[in-house]
């Protein structure tokens, strides 16, 4: 059996040392491969691992013996999963490894923000020590209102460490049960623009598709109070990014903390977002909200269980309730 595993950069000891336990020949490609040379080393692959590399109907075309598609994460908006369902190849992700952990990355965005810490441990750094003049005043989350855009699990689960604050705690999502958020002590907004003028804090935790890309554009981040705070750690698509760098640059936007991006990896220069580095109100963050020993753990005894299924030729277990993964009918089982 032969695995290919894209974007080795992540490292992940622990599905590579399971899979040549195995018996399995392992090949580890990194970033940034591009299109044909991915389609060279897949062409005689039965599985094929990946994280952010996109994953082509090109590339799943090219792997004749594949018998599946294994992201070893959460989006799937890389792979041409129609495509892998015209060649009968399951395609399955890791849905819940991280999030509790990427609701704590996000709210530690949002602390770090309202307490200006960036901006503080710099001038610390610099000076030695600072006054409580008014350029270092935080804000308090108690009392403030927090817009949540898409409440599945990450945003309730930043919804109750926002009300533990006394965060009074909105949400705007079309897909999601109003009674059930109703019951959680969430208020639901049907009209978007509506929570993003009520918000102090907004905190982007939405899908990403069609309808969804640049759903933060420059009418959105204009509706949003002077001096609000966005945190997006869903994905990096759904904010028109040139707009938000405008809405920062004007004085606007109160903070901003990123953690994804629509190109990846950033760059000081050349990209849309260049313009913010080096901003004491903006947090730049690599990605790595769901990087804790902990959903590491899960993420990586997952992944080996997904992967075992497909090596073995059993049905893939499919955990996600995402519409494009459900439209498999070869290969999966849905729980």
């Amino acid at each position: 059996m032969k695995a290919v595993r894209t974007d080795c950069e992540l490292e992940c000891p622990g599905i590579d040392a399971g899979l040549r336990a195995r018996g399995v020949d392992l090949v580890l490609l990194p970033d940034g491969i591009d299109e044909a040379e991915l389609a060279r080393h897949v062409s005689e692959a039965d599985l094929l691992l990946t994280c952010y590399t996109p994953i082509t109907a090109a590339v799943i075309n090219a792997a004749k013996r594949l018998k599946g598609i294994v992201k070893y994460g959460v989006g799937i908006d890389a792979i041409d999963i129609p495509a892998a369902i015209a060649r009968e190849i399951p395609v399955v992700n890791i849905p819940e490894y991280a999030e509790q952990t990427v609701a704590e990355g996000a709210f530690a965005l949002l602390l770090a923000l309202t307490r200006r810490l960036p901006a503080i441990t710099k001038a610390v750094q610099a000076e030695s020590w600072i006054w409580p003049e008014s350029r270092w005043l935080g804000r308090d989350i108690a009392d403030a209102t927090l817009g949540l855009v898409g409440c599945g699990r990450i945003g309730r689960a930043m919804a109750r460490m926002a009300q533990g604050f006394r965060a009074r705690v909105l949400a705007f999502d079309p897909g999601a049960n109003a009674a059930e958020l109703a019951a959680l002590g969430i208020e639901v907004v049907k009209d978007l623009h509506a929570l993003l003028a009520a918000s102090d804090f907004v905190s982007l935790h939405a899908v990403l598709n069609k309808e969804t890309r640049h759903l933060i554009g420059a009418p959105e981040l204009a509706v949003m109070k002077p001096g609000a705070i966005l945190i997006n750690t869903a994905r990096g698509a759904l904010i028109d990014e040139g707009a938000l760098v405008e809405a920062v640059l004007s004085g606007h936007l109160g903070g901003v903390g990123l953690d994804v991006y629509e190109r990846e990896p950033l760059s000081r220069s050349g990209h849309p977002l260049s313009p913010l580095f080096g901003r004491d109100n903006v947090i730049l963050f690599p990605h790595l909200t769901f990087f804790t020993a902990e959903a590491m753990r899960r993420l990586e005894e997952d992944t080996l269980a997904r992967c075992f299924e497909v090596l073995e030729g059993r049905p893939v277990t499919v955990r996600s309730l995402d519409p494009r993964l459900r439209a498999q009918k070869v290969g999966v089982r849905f729980i």
